[in-house]
């Protein structure tokens, strides 16, 4: 059973950086994806990265300030976001799956077996 921690979450101002970072254990998969949700908000995807290609896919709010990445030596999946908006406020929620290929479904929650308990990010003016 593959379990995921995440960590990295803080408060920052509007236009900083943050590096959340989510650690596996107990097993393989596939697919290393963050998303997240905001007070009141349904869960979204943020961005995806499969190991067997080197593009990762992202969400259209990301617009180039976040990276997802992912270092299988250390079974750690990172999140760079830079340039953090008022809007990025969110618990973030690390999530893991087996599939291979990258599909539409795969910016839904549905196609992810393993989830974290996610971090919390806080941007402020």
């Amino acid at each position: 059973q593959v379990q995921l921690a995440e960590s990295g979450g803080g408060l920052v101002q509007a236009g900083d950086s943050l590096t959340l970072s989510c650690t596996a254990s107990g097993g393989t998969f596939s697919t290393s994806a963050w998303f997240r949700q905001g007070l009141g908000e349904e869960l979204e995807f943020v961005a995806a990265i499969i190991r067997t290609e080197t593009s990762a896919h992202y969400a259209d709010f990301v617009e180039g300030r976040f990276t997802i990445s992912r270092d299988d030596d250390k079974n750690t999946a990172y999140l760079q976001m830079n340039g953090l908006k008022l809007e990025d406020t969110a618990m973030y929620f690390c999530a893991a799956s087996t599939r291979w290929t990258w599909t539409p479904i795969m910016k839904t929650m549905n196609a992810y077996n393993y989830w974290g308990q996610g971090t919390q990010v806080t941007v402020s003016s």
